[in-house]
């Protein structure tokens, strides 16, 4: 059974990496929208997509995470790590810091394999602390290379690294939990699409074809961030890190 669980939970982180992996190229057709307005709009619709998801299953949301505090207060802390993490990454890639966008994301597996060890006492075998080694200086030379320090990858890497300790200690159902973080953000995200429309300035008289794609931005915003969830439920987080 542990053997399933693993093998199911790599494959879900599997198709979480390899999504955000495809993902800049998206954020890059939309450069010309302001990253805070295609934040708002990932909030948005991943929320109606998720709420469309859980009427099907008819899952109720709110009853049993209002009767617990505590995972309200987790909820509410991932949500605004992934706020960040969203904002941070879309501005990056939009601004001309696609390196440094995409070596957080190459810095946060260690991140990972260090919240796995103080957190969860996991342990490592050789062979892994070989490569978190090789790995680790890797990270060394391309910031000592680059000449300037990478605070950008390394912000990335923290709140995402936080975020996935948040998501592997809340004991809520992966499309709930979703829901409820995009859910607290929505308020937020809706007032500033409505006073980005209102000064003139919203992305939505673009043209179809931009409406469309930041519509579109919930699902390919969404998807990932379940297959990611379901993947912490299932891994350490040492193994999530090395994958």
């Amino acid at each position: 059974m542990d053997t399933q669980k693993n093998y199911s939970g790599v494959l879900y982180a599997l198709a979480a990496y390899l999504s955000w992996g495809i993902l800049p190229l998206y954020w890059k057709i939309l450069a010309r929208i302001d990253a805070l307005q295609i934040l708002s709009s990932r909030v948005v619709f991943s929320l109606l997509f998720v709420w469309i998801l859980l009427a099907f299953k008819k899952k109720p949301l709110w009853p049993r995470l209002l009767a617990d505090t505590k995972r309200l207060r987790a909820l509410l802390l991932s949500a605004l790590l992934i706020s960040a993490n969203w904002g941070l990454y879309i501005w990056a890639v939009n601004s001309g810091h696609t390196v440094q966008a995409s070596l957080g994301y190459y810095i946060n597996p260690l991140f990972n394999v260090l919240l796995g060890l103080l957190f969860f006492k996991e342990r490592l075998p050789a062979v892994q602390w070989i490569a978190f080694a090789l790995a680790l200086g890797g990270i060394i030379l391309l910031t000592l290379f680059s000449g300037v320090f990478p605070w950008i990858s390394f912000i990335l890497a923290l709140t995402f690294g936080l975020y996935g300790l948040a998501k592997k200690t809340v004991a809520v159902d992966s499309l709930e939990a979703l829901g409820s973080e995009t859910l607290m953000m929505t308020p937020f995200a809706l007032g500033i699409l409505f006073w980005q429309g209102s000064q003139g300035t919203g992305a939505f008289s673009i043209s179809p074809l931009f409406s469309l794609l930041l519509v579109a931005s919930g699902i390919v915003t969404a998807i990932p961030l379940f297959a990611f969830a379901q993947g912490a439920k299932r891994l350490p987080l040492s193994t999530l890190g090395f994958i």
